[in-house]
């Protein structure tokens, strides 16, 4: 198949221009973090973390294989949340080192860097699989009860709303994810297919936080994806479940020399609408 090129793709100096020295420089210099916080997110639950700007976080397999569902919010404006799709556009459908996740409009910024993944050589197995998906979403008591007629209250994104409501967030909050250690792909029939988790105990996916960030995590009640969730050889997949570590880092201030937390788009225009002064005298005739 002959190589397409990209629909966007980086100009020298462009915020697509991923300076990637930096992040190494933040991925070499380990022993100048400081653990400031670990976060259990508990088997079939969800779980949620602030991160401030400048600070690296990890979400970590420590037991055993599971898939983790992620959601990510301007702290201190969840209007600006992830955007699952322009991330595809921008950076790929399974995103590895390098990629940005990023904000909706009218923000469009990246909103944290991947700095470093354990799975990056998994590259693309014999069925076209890839890791870390943001081709699907997230499992829901909605759907599952139209393809089983049985209501389920701890889908991912049943964990994500119960997980953000300490923080003012409601279900209308919780967005499209990040399928963390997630291995999905597109069949023949152009069909979105999930095969079993191929992270093991240790394996991680390391964030460098670009602005403060509140982020939830469900570890999904699929466990590792092994065991169908519909279908006729579906079966609970408990078996399967475990729990998820995410570590939080503060790095020494020299490593962030000569970076700052990224601007949101410059674009002020008003979408081709030309607004008209107000006539007040005549508004007031007419109306009253």
């Amino acid at each position: 198949m002959a190589k397409v090129a990209a629909a966007y793709q980086a100009t020298k100096g462009s915020i697509l221009d991923v300076d990637k020295e930096f992040y190494n420089r933040l991925t070499a210099a380990r022993g100048e973090r400081r653990l400031v916080e670990t976060v259990t997110v508990p088997m079939r639950d969800g779980q949620a973390w602030v991160v401030p700007a400048g600070h690296v976080f990890r979400i970590k397999v420590t037991e055993g294989p599971q898939v983790g569902d992620f959601n990510m919010w301007n702290l201190h404006n969840p209007r600006e949340r992830m955007w699952a799709s322009r991330t595809r556009q921008l950076q790929r459908a399974h995103v590895s080192t390098y990629d940005r996740l990023w904000s909706t409009l009218p923000y469009l910024r990246p909103m944290a860097t991947i700095i470093d993944d354990t799975l990056a050589d998994y590259g693309v197995d014999e069925d076209g699989g890839r890791v870390h998906d943001l081709l699907g979403t997230r499992c829901d008591p909605y759907v599952n009860k139209l393809l089983t007629g049985e209501d389920f209250d701890f889908h991912c994104h049943s964990n994500l709303v119960r997980a953000v409501a300490p923080y003012g967030l409601t279900e209308l909050d919780v967005h499209d994810v990040l399928n963390v250690f997630q291995c999905t792909g597109l069949n023949d029939d152009d069909q979105y297919f999930m095969k079993a988790c191929p992270a093991k105990k240790g394996d991680y996916l390391e964030f460098f936080a670009e602005i403060d960030l509140l982020c939830a995590m469900s570890c999904c009640p699929g466990g590792d994806l092994s065991i169908d969730l519909w279908g006729p050889e579906a079966r609970d997949p408990l078996e399967t479940c475990n729990p998820l570590d995410v570590e939080i880092y503060a790095v020494e201030p020299a490593l962030l020399e000569g970076w700052s937390s990224p601007q949101p788009a410059p674009y002020k225009g008003n979408h081709g609408m030309r607004l008209q002064a107000v006539d007040w005298a005549t508004l007031k005739k007419n109306c009253c």
